[in-house]
């Protein structure tokens, strides 16, 4: 998937200012996927959330980088999907990601949080979610028929 230059601008100027405070935007996104889905608590209770947070924002950062051409990223993304998998993360769960993904944003940037930013990161975030999937389709043990 192919972000536009406008998304590409949208997504970099828009992370400046959530990077500024990168762990309190972190901590306020897994708030919010807690709140959206509870059942997803228990996939991260042996993780050390302050590092699962850095990682966010590393990953996140990664992709805003190479927002103009996602292409080195595809491989490690789909690595993660299939890592993800094995968490028990299922295909469902992106949604619910997403969704606090882009609350997280919103709140953050409170009144520069314009539509095409909704758009920009709503189409980078749709880039990452497929390539995960795919990824942990791949990994996926397949049944006979």
């Amino acid at each position: 998937m192919t972000l536009t230059p406008q998304h590409i601008t949208d997504i970099r100027l828009s992370w400046q200012v959530l990077a500024a405070d990168a762990d309190a935007f972190a901590a306020d996104f897994y708030d919010r996927l807690f709140r959206r889905d509870p059942a997803l608590r228990p996939l991260f209770s042996a993780t050390d959330l302050p590092a699962q947070r850095r990682k966010l924002v590393a990953a996140i950062g990664l992709v805003v980088r190479h927002a103009g051409d996602l292409a080195p990223v595809l491989g490690p993304l789909a690595e993660l999907g299939a890592r993800h998998a094995g968490y028990g993360v299922k295909e469902a769960d992106y949604a619910t990601v997403g969704g606090a993904l882009i609350e997280a944003i919103a709140a953050c940037l409170r009144e520069a949080f314009t539509p095409g930013i909704r758009d920009a990161w709503a189409a980078a975030y749709g880039a990452v979610a497929a390539t995960m999937m795919a990824g942990a389709d791949a990994a996926a043990p397949r049944k006979s028929a």
